[in-house]
């Protein structure tokens, strides 16, 4: 949305201008960050040269972060019937600013880089009403529909071609131990080809849903699902049947 008009003889010349500026205000951040939270080993006077790694490395990154937030666009696309085009998409839905961001910070999590991964995500939620933590790991064709509410906890991890509502919680069962749970898992896996529905909270690091289910609308799972399962309330009581089973009707849909 830049007012300058940019010939496409010079796109390649003004994107090498525009990276070699963030890659300059960039590197000053992640320089502050490493003297706040050095990581174990590294001596005061190669802060400077670790941080010029670090940023080159993250640039470095984009065109693969570029291809799979494709594969998100493409997800949403085909996942939404009102969606008009991929470009509507991409230019207003906030999921794609939400999963972007997402995307972006979780490189620099992989880093070790303290602060400015969060920073990112949390400034992505306030946009967007989506908490995606920077630390989960997110595969390819991945879309939430509508968005708002819905949140993925750090050490969680989600297959691919996975498509998800608002209000969804990735949840921990508990946080009563504070700091002695940091670097465990206490987030769900979601496999490939999951469906969740609007408002479901799936909690745990042993958690696991099966690749290939769908989980309705509501529903408070707190232990795994085997492959092909669909998990529905029917009436107060929640039933887990086998999507397989060809009597069971699976037209769930918004």
């Amino acid at each position: 949305f830049d007012e300058k008009l940019i010939h496409s003889s010079e796109i390649k010349m003004e994107t090498a201008a525009l990276l070699d500026s963030i890659l300059g205000k960039l590197e000053d951040e992640i320089r502050k960050s490493l003297e706040y939270n050095p990581p174990d080993g590294l001596a005061k006077k190669d802060i400077t040269g670790e941080a010029h790694k670090l940023t080159v490395e993250f640039l470095g990154s984009l065109p693969r972060v570029r291809e799979i937030l494709q594969t998100d666009v493409e997800a949403a696309f085909n996942g939404d019937p009102a969606a008009a085009s991929k470009e509507e998409v991409l230019v207003s839905y906030p999921f794609v600013e939400a999963i972007a961001v997402q995307r972006l910070a979780h490189e620099l999590y992989l880093k070790n880089v303290a602060l400015i991964p969060r920073i990112m995500s949390e400034w992505a939620h306030a946009r967007t009403g989506m908490d995606l933590h920077p630390g989960a790991k997110i595969g390819s064709h991945f879309f939430v529909d509508h968005c708002t509410g819905t949140v993925v906890g750090e050490t969680a991890i989600i297959g691919n071609h996975v498509k998800m509502y608002h209000g969804v919680t990735l949840g921990a069962k508990s946080t009563a131990g504070g700091q002695k749970l940091r670097g465990k898992r206490r987030h769900p896996t979601i496999e490939d080809h999951v469906t969740i529905y609007p408002g479901a909270t799936i909690l745990g690091g042993e958690t696991i849903i099966g690749a290939g289910s769908t989980i309705g609308g509501n529903v408070f799972i707190m232990d795994s699902v085997q492959p092909n399962s669909l998990v529905i309330y029917d009436g107060l009581d929640m039933r887990v049947l086998s999507k397989l089973d060809k009597n069971i009707a699976l037209d769930f849909q918004i």
